[in-house]
């Protein structure tokens, strides 16, 4: 039986790492075993920044409440629980698209978080 070669495998596998190393400074877009490394460290920060993302858009959100909420001559905190008291079941994103959008209605949701305080 002859022998195989896996010369057409390899090339496919590292010209698939190549491909995906595309746009790298220096020889992470060359030479293989740059790109390969550099590839496997882009993934890690790819896994990492997705969990970071939704982290970083929850601050985004509670930082627009707090300046809106301070704007209606109440805390942040105090905020969140009288509407938690007032039955107002709205989460974070929804509030900080209102408190930019509609100052009005997020003035009207303030005056009930403060209601259900008193």
């Amino acid at each position: 039986m002859p022998r195989v070669k896996g010369g057409t495998v390899t090339r496919k596998r590292r010209k698939k790492i190549l491909k995906l190393a595309k746009g790298y400074r220096g020889s992470k877009h060359i030479t293989f075993k740059a790109a390969h490394t550099q590839i496997m460290v882009s993934y890690r920060y790819a896994f990492r920044d997705r969990r970071q993302k939704k982290r970083d858009f929850r601050k985004l959100w509670i930082a627009r409440i707090n300046a809106a909420a301070r704007m209606n001559e109440i805390s942040y905190s105090k905020l969140m629980h009288g509407l938690k008291l007032a039955n107002v079941d709205m989460n974070r994103k929804m509030l900080a698209q209102i408190a930019i959008e509609d100052p009005k209605a997020f003035t009207s949701l303030a005056d009930r978080a403060k209601k259900a305080l008193a």
